[in-house]
């Protein structure tokens, strides 16, 4: 049985965790924290979570984790087989990713762990998010997923994405990033339905 490694706090590790769900693997879970101990770097070079063992050994790096386990267990298909189709899920996984996720990340050790962030880092996380947030909405179909007919990974993406980058921006300025984006917010509250996102809220 494959074991997933990490912990509920990561929202890498609940997306990766999710997809498992999703398609229905039986897998163990291994509580792990992120580490630069020499026996977890041998699992996961960066020392980041999550990492998933295997047979064969261990991936790390989500985004290989979920290709791993989409080729091992193709159905349900999470990626679509078009090649056309398939690059633009994979186009908003990266913008979710790159400039909405990881630009929020900035600040992510003043909303959660006391740290400073100054006034020209706050600014230029604003900026920058704002930009990100419109080239998000000059891809989304959100009918009725994020892609279009079919839920796909970017749909697991945007839910557990935006729900650290919108933790982060609500306590650092006080707003929602979601404001003034009616059509993301509905899908969102739809994916919350969903038998795998439930079960992780669960715990």
């Amino acid at each position: 049985m494959i074991k997933l490694h990490g912990m509920s706090r990561s929202n890498y590790y609940n997306l990766t965790k999710a997809v498992l769900l999703e398609k229905g693997i039986r897998f163990e879970e291994v509580k792990a924290v992120p580490s630069q101990d020499e026996e977890f770097l041998s699992k996961s070079p960066m020392g980041k979570v999550p990492c998933l063992e295997t047979e064969q050994g261990f991936v790390s790096e989500t985004f290989a984790i979920i290709d791993y386990v989409e080729r091992l267990n193709p159905d349900p298909a999470l990626l679509p087989a078009d090649p056309y189709a398939r690059a633009k899920v994979i186009e908003l996984i990266r913008h979710i990713e790159l400039d909405i996720e990881l630009v929020a990340r900035r600040c992510l050790p003043a909303a959660f762990f006391g740290a400073d962030a100054s006034e020209e880092l706050k600014r230029g996380t604003e900026r920058d998010l704002a930009r990100g947030m419109a080239a998000l909405e000059r891809l989304l179909v959100c009918d009725p997923y994020i892609a279009g007919n079919d839920f796909t990974l970017a749909d697991l993406y945007a839910y557990f994405s935006f729900g650290l980058a919108g933790s982060i921006v609500e306590t650092i300025f006080g707003t929602r990033l979601l404001d003034g984006h009616a059509e993301l917010a509905a899908l969102l509250e739809r994916l919350s339905e969903r038998e795998s996102v439930q079960a992780i809220q669960a715990g």
